[in-house]
């Protein structure tokens, strides 16, 4: 018999999103088992709560379509790179989870066939109630779109409670922390003054699209992965969007 938690996850379903550079580690490029295996122990004690997880990963720890590929050459073929970034992290978030005894499944808005799943949305949610987590790769499948506006977009077909936004940054502050020390921290913000304030959240397409679909976006610092857990059973940490 499995050990009964005390108490209970504040939200079902989540959509996490975890940026590539999270990935990385302090190498801030390629990819730190270490961190991806703190990030996986803790995905699965979601799971193992009754928690469904899908996940989004972004691709900015191997490529960055228009930073990277900025005037050197053209921005669809930038975005589509960064596509195959995205689809990297995916597979090895999966095999560290499947070593830790998670139930997983990638599925890739672009085909290949040969190493994951099609996103077909019935699919994925019939994987989130078998207690399986789905990780979403190749982001929208579209150029000119964020991996943020992707996981945005997982969140809205999913049906999920919240977007999980796991950063390099603990929160939504008033200006940048780095370059302003008055910078405030806020506990809540709504999607109104984030986007009112040029605020950097996610880009202001995803910012949109949550809003419209008022899907709350839970912003936190993954330089300690239990803040999944603590996000996950209704902590107060992070910026609350909503």
């Amino acid at each position: 018999m499995g050990v009964v938690p005390l108490e209970k996850p504040k939200y079902k379903r989540v959509l996490l999103k975890i940026s590539g550079e999270a990935l990385a580690g302090d190498a801030s490029r390629g990819l730190d088992f270490n961190v991806i295996g703190q990030v996986c122990d803790v995905v699965k004690r979601c799971v193992d709560l009754g928690v469904q997880v899908g996940v989004v990963v972004g691709g900015g720890n191997f490529w960055r379509g228009v930073k990277d590929g900025g005037g050197a050459m053209e921005r669809v073929r930038a975005d589509h790179m960064g596509m195959l970034a995205t689809c990297i992290n995916a597979l090895a978030v999966a095999d560290v989870l499947e070593q830790k005894g998670a139930e997983v499944r990638v599925q890739t808005a672009i085909a290949m066939q040969a190493m994951a799943e099609p996103y077909i949305r019935s699919k994925a949610i019939r994987h989130l109630e078998k207690g399986r987590v789905v990780i979403f790769g190749c982001g929208t499948g579209n150029p000119f779109f964020s991996t943020d506006t992707a996981a945005v977009l997982r969140a809205a077909e999913i049906d999920a409670d919240v977007i999980l936004l796991a950063k390099n940054i603990d929160g939504v502050y008033s200006a940048d922390p780095k370059l302003d020390p008055t910078a405030k921290k806020y506990d809540a913000i709504s999607y109104d003054d984030v986007l009112a304030q040029h605020l950097k959240v996610m880009d202001s397409t995803a910012t949109s699209l949550s809003m419209d679909n008022k899907i709350p976006v839970l912003l936190f610092a993954l330089k300690d992965p239990e803040n999944i857990i603590r996000a996950v059973m209704g902590e107060t940490i992070g910026t609350i969007v909503g």
